[in-house]
């Protein structure tokens, strides 16, 4: 009943990973992916400067256009990603319908471009799930304009940006007194610090299955080191291309650029090359682990044939003399002797007696 109950688990498991590695491994960016569908999107709104401040939430997309050219700052996010709604901002902001499509697609690579004096980068955040230990992801994409920052997630209940709203309601914040150049540096920051969340979770769990395969070693380990590397695949597809993207930044011309805010982005970029560097520290650990893994597996291998061994040899003795006694002979010495079963079994025994202190003398077991 366990046996069955177990081979049900294994096969669910395999189906899992199968799923899994489809997942990873087929997409394409041309054909449309599947998006579940939104409702109605999360939509917020600040607007902003030194001496102003005002803030909407759960507007219509009608409230969010007169925004436009107003004389403050604005920041519309929109948390849930719907065709009619994407359109209809972008049309109103003269957003590069390739940009549109951009939004609208799933699995793009994360990417920066630079349209008709707009600046437009794609990325994902990253978040770890806890109960079935996978990377998840969520699209993100932010315009940058001459007065404003429209971003766009696919996910309105996960959000990382709650530390920016509060610091745009300080009026004595650098958010608040600085342009929208300083609002897409911040919203950047905040994605690629949350990487360091997701590896340090990952580097956990690394580490409690380094301290698994060397306790036990079992056959589940092997499906875990699998798992792990795929997740490591995940996390390098997404955080290797945001390098790129942060340079674009730094050596983008745009006037919406200011000098001062491109030597904060200079910040991020270092912080995005040393997770790079973590994610290919970690897919060495997995190596290694996997390599442990065999090891482990070869060295258990090797101590049941040593057991076999010692104990063959140890038998030998017993097969030979009993071999020698048991052939069809007339004449065979201590034959017919009173004392000769109890001699060759004292032999059969002290023989291999001496054979075990003589291989534990010389350390073989």
């Amino acid at each position: 009943m366990a046996s069955k109950r177990n081979r049900r688990i294994a096969k669910t498991k395999e189906g899992h990973n199968l799923e899994r590695t489809r997942e990873l491994f087929h997409v394409n960016p041309v054909v449309p992916g599947h998006r579940e569908s939104v409702h109605a999107p999360h939509i917020h709104v600040f607007d902003y400067s030194v001496d102003h401040f005002s803030e909407l939430e759960h507007p219509v997309i009608s409230d969010c256009l007169p925004y436009k050219d107003n004389g403050h700052f604005t920041w519309i996010n929109v948390g849930g990603i719907r065709k009619e709604e994407v359109e209809s901002i972008c049309s109103h902001f003269n957003i590069h319908y390739l940009i549109v499509e951009d939004i609208l697609s799933v699995g793009q690579r994360p990417k920066m471009d630079e349209m008709d004096n707009v600046l437009f980068c794609l990325l994902n955040m990253l978040y770890f799930n806890i109960e079935t230990s996978t990377v998840e992801t969520e699209q993100i994409s932010i315009l940058l304009g001459k007065d404003y920052v429209i971003s766009f997630q696919d996910d309105a209940q996960r959000d990382l940006f709650d530390t920016l709203r509060e610091k745009l309601r300080m009026p004595t914040s650098k958010l608040r007194q600085s342009k929208p150049d300083y609002l897409c540096y911040a919203l950047l920051d905040t994605i690629v610090d949350h990487y360091y969340v997701v590896m340090e979770q990952l580097g956990e769990r690394i580490e409690d299955l380094e301290e698994e395969i060397i306790r036990f070693s079992n056959m589940g380990s092997l499906p875990d080191i699998n798992n792990l590397r795929k997740e490591m695949i995940v996390l390098k597809r997404n955080v290797v291309p945001v390098r790129d993207l942060i340079n674009g930044f730094i050596r983008s011309d745009s006037d919406l650029l200011e000098e001062r805010t491109t030597k904060y982005f200079k910040d991020v970029h270092d912080h995005i090359i040393q997770a790079t560097d973590l994610s290919e520290n970690y897919r060495d650990m997995m190596i290694n682990l996997q390599d442990l893994y065999l090891s482990n597996v070869n060295l258990k291998m090797n101590e049941v044939m040593k057991v076999m061994a010692i104990v063959t040899c140890l038998l030998a003795p017993a097969t030979v003399i009993g071999g020698i006694f048991g052939m069809n002979f007339d004449r065979i010495p201590t034959l017919h002797n009173q004392y000769g079963f109890f001699i060759a079994v004292s032999f059969m025994v002290l023989i291999p007696g001496y054979m075990l202190y003589s291989f534990k003398k010389r350390g073989w077991f």
